[in-house]
């Protein structure tokens, strides 16, 4: 029996990047994209390789482009690293496994290094599979941590919680990662939200972009450590525009998100440092009258537009800085 799980992209709605400083967010799982795993028993246990892993090229600027596109690794060590915590976690909660190997492969249709979690959700399916393939259950509450430090302990890259809370929970997530909380029963307080009560929503991908969202480095981290006020201050109202627009949404206001989501972009760049690129993408969306900000780390924005004609538009101005633009469709 072939075993087949799958998790989607992601899109922050408000809130990010408050959430990797104990703030609150609201997310998105955007099932226009996935990545699915395929495992069944087999005599050893055996990871089959895709394209992405391979180390021959046609040139030495093939290989320069791979890299650029894809990072050195592919997804093997992803998967590497979600079988051992996985074993680790069985081992540390006192659970046997049974002595079965398989063979797994992955496959990935999340757009790569433009912050819609790509990475995350191979390891997501991965835990899923691997759940079903052993009997075991992890409380849907630990398993983002699990994935989340499947990645910066094991492979050393950045990464937060809310990516792996939405892609674990999917729909439309709020998420408060209250500093007290997290220490005191090692996660946050999530919360489901009807996507019914979201408004219209676009989601554009920068199809031409070539960083590693892993490797995006900025000093807040550092000023936030040191205690810098304007950074922290900054960040504490970012975190609000997610409380508030949970409550704008329970109470039936989902317009007020057009301005909540202008804001939170607009506060990001208090502190960031973002690219030309990427602020041009933002405003080119808001001249055709939508809502803008950062899906994730950047290389994807998000926003509320109001009608097809809206839509169109921004099918037609943001093709001009070689994005795509989509409605994403969450459940």
């Amino acid at each position: 029996m072939i075993i087949e799980t799958r998790a989607y992209a992601r899109a922050g709605l408000l809130g990010n990047p408050s959430d990797g400083f104990f703030g609150k967010t609201i997310s998105i799982s955007v099932r226009n994209f996935g990545a699915s795993i395929s495992l069944y028993e087999s005599p050893e246990l055996h990871i089959e390789s895709e394209p992405q892993d391979e180390s021959t090229f046609r040139s030495i600027f093939h290989l320069r482009d791979t890299v650029s596109m894809l990072g050195y690794n592919g997804g093997i060590p992803l998967i590497k690293a979600g079988i051992k915590k996985f074993g680790d976690y069985c081992e540390d909660n006192g659970i046997r496994l049974p002595n079965r190997n398989f063979t797994v492969r992955y496959r990935s249709s999340i757009p790569r290094q433009v912050g819609m979690s790509g990475s995350s959700a191979i390891v997501v399916a991965l835990f899923r599979a691997l759940m079903q393939f052993y009997k075991v259950e992890i409380p849907i509450e630990i398993l983002p941590q699990l994935v989340m430090v499947t990645e910066t302990e094991e492979l050393g890259i950045t990464a937060g919680l809310q990516d792996r809370v939405i892609q674990c929970y999917e729909g439309c997530v709020y998420m408060d990662f209250d500093k007290k909380l997290i220490d005191s029963q090692g996660y946050g307080h999530y919360e489901r939200i009807n996507p019914a009560l979201l408004p219209k929503l676009y989601v554009a991908y920068n199809t031409n972009l070539s960083k590693v969202s892993g490797k995006v480095h900025s000093d807040v981290r550092t000023r936030f450590d040191r205690g810098e006020t304007d950074v922290i201050d900054v960040l504490g109202q970012i975190a609000k525009k997610a409380a508030d627009g949970r409550e704008a949404l329970m109470e039936g206001r989902a317009h007020d998100l057009h301005q909540l989501m202008n804001e939170n972009f607009d506060l990001r760049c208090k502190i960031y440092n973002v690219p030309e690129s990427n602020k041009r993408l933002i405003n080119a969306a808001r001249a055709c009258g939508a809502s803008a900000k950062f899906a994730g780390s950047g290389g994807t924005i998000i926003g509320i537009y109001h009608d097809d004609d809206m839509l169109n538009q921004l099918f037609v101005e943001l093709k001009k800085h070689n994005a795509r633009v989509i409605r994403p469709f969450v459940v």
